[in-house]
């Protein structure tokens, strides 16, 4: 193939040098206030613009003094009525596509609008930066000599009666059927087996459409590629992925922690010829792209169509919490993330948290969730997730559980990854082995997500339960000094570190 790299790099290059001028905090107020100026002026007369008074807001104080910052069931009913075809609720016009995302404690999955602004803006202007930073950072890149391999998901969704022209989906399957054509020239595989839902059909379909292209770049999930190439490797023979790509020189990664992957993929490819960038691109915004060689500290995008605000940890959970500008964070800080966005999400907690690493520029690292979840493989388990499927199912298995954790088990290179959960048991069920097969039906039935990665085995084994013996965690809390009045077991844990310590207990 051609490589086009050297006529590409100098429009790429020229976004770089735009960036910069937000580098600074004067730069980066220059920016977001023209942003939110934007979003109010554009959605001044839809019902939400009418209910919070848009046109009278004038400065970010305004905005904060008179919107409140609002979580998913606070617009819930907002956003199915537009799912359902209505126009003008929370942005202009009618919206389309949906991103489809695990829910929150009023439904089991959630519905992300993805307007023509937030595409163009947002999504696809990020993809863009990406690209940008990529190519400034590897001046003697190829990256456009060869293919992108972009591992997408599917319009699998849960809603009935949907409009004929409305489209509800994983945010890959949206950004990959609404892409520019000329794009789909230069990434694999086609349409018809990108967006393809039976995971059984699709993955030997994304290793027969890649293993004979000149493949450069990949992107998607560490957990889901990594099972792609793995069995990309079973098909050719090959011993490592430059065998079968010897011009791949980098993975544009993101959605889950990368850390426990990268000795996965060590192994499998020629570790000095590979390049890794992390990006900030979830359901609600393209965020924050890695723009340094080393390290997991990314930019935040301040010009891309979101207007972020940040919570101090310490008023989370309060009523009206004191939000601080993307010019007032300081670093070092940890911070809860508010966006309003050319989507319609407004003043939204999108459930991160996020350290500012730097202020000029803006550069932040995902700290976690702003509760227990366990996102070990995409799966984006949340506590009121665990807590539903654990009492549906000792009601169905007439037993009881007294406490318990959970935490992911890592894939290896002979094992798939999985949940392991450590329970102690109230009333003990007559089989562990069919209290853990339905526990695991019951996650799949809470959480969109996790039933998606559930679905064949082949990114995620059933659930593992190890019993605990009588006392385990009061043991534990006792051991570290939290053992009374206000004695809290974490529920789920994105690592093993506390529940190993609490394994080292149960003997």
């Amino acid at each position: 193939m051609l490589n086009l790299t050297p006529l590409l790099r100098p429009y790429f290059a020229a976004r770089c040098r735009a960036s910069r001028r937000w580098y600074t905090r004067a730069g980066a107020e220059q920016a977001q206030r023209r942003v939110l100026d934007f979003l109010l002026r554009k959605a001044a007369s839809t019902a939400i613009g009418l209910r919070y008074n848009f046109p009278a807001i004038r400065s970010a104080e305004a905005f904060a003094e008179a919107v409140p910052v609002m979580s998913y069931p606070e617009l819930r009913s907002d956003i199915m009525q537009m799912v359902q075809g209505r126009s003008n609720v929370l942005w202009p016009g009618r919206c389309k596509r949906f991103a489809q995302s695990s829910g929150t404690s009023d439904g089991k999955s959630k519905y992300i609008p993805i307007t023509g602004e937030s595409l163009r803006l947002n999504h696809y202007c990020g993809a863009s930066d990406v690209v940008a930073h990529y190519l400034n950072i590897y001046g003697q890149s190829c990256l456009f000599g060869g293919k992108t391999f972009i591992l997408g998901g599917s319009f699998a969704n849960e809603v009935s009666d949907l409009p004929a022209d409305v489209r509800v989906g994983d945010l890959s399957a949206n950004l990959i059927d609404a892409i520019n054509p000329a794009v789909e020239l230069m990434r694999v595989p086609r349409k018809n087996v990108a967006l393809m839902a039976d995971w059984h059909q699709k993955l030997p379909a994304l290793v027969e459409a890649a293993i004979n292209q000149d493949i450069t770049n990949i992107s998607g999930v560490p957990s889901w590629f990594l099972t792609v190439l793995r069995e990309v490797l079973k098909r050719t023979g090959a011993d490592h992925i430059h065998q079968v790509w010897p011009h791949l020189e980098v993975f544009f990664h993101g959605g889950i922690a990368f850390g426990p992957y990268r000795q996965q993929y060590d192994s499998i490819i020629e570790p000095e010829r590979m390049r890794y960038l992390e990006t900030y691109n979830a359901s609600e915004g393209f965020f924050a792209v890695q723009d340094t060689p080393a390290g997991r500290s990314m930019l935040l995008l301040l010009d891309v169509g979101v207007y972020y605000e940040f919570v101090p940890l310490d008023q989370i959970d309060m009523p009206h919490p004191r939000a601080l500008t993307a010019w007032q964070v300081e670093p070092g800080g940890v911070y809860a993330l508010i966006i309003s966005a050319c989507n319609g999400l407004w003043r939204y907690a999108i459930g991160d948290t996020v350290r500012v690493d730097s202020v000029e520029p803006l550069r932040i690292t995902i700290a976690g969730r702003t509760h227990s979840y366990i996102n070990a493989f995409g799966e984006e388990l949340m506590v009121h997730n665990a807590d539903a499927a654990i009492a549906a199912t000792c009601t169905k298995m007439h037993c009881a559980v007294a406490n318990y954790t959970a935490a992911p088990v890592f894939a290896t290179s002979a094992s798939k990854g999985c949940h392991q959960w450590l329970i102690e048991w109230a009333t003990k069920p007559i089989s562990v082995e069919e209290f853990a097969a339905e526990l695991d039906r019951q996650l799949c039935a809470v959480n969109s997500d996790y039933q998606a990665k559930r679905s064949g085995s082949i990114f995620l084994d059933c659930l593992q339960i190890v019993s605990a013996r009588h006392g385990l965690f009061d043991d534990w809390l006792a051991s570290t000094g939290k053992l009374g009045g206000q004695r809290k077991i974490p529920r789920l844990s994105p690592s093993r570190t506390l529940i190993e310590s609490m394994l080292s207990f149960n003997k």
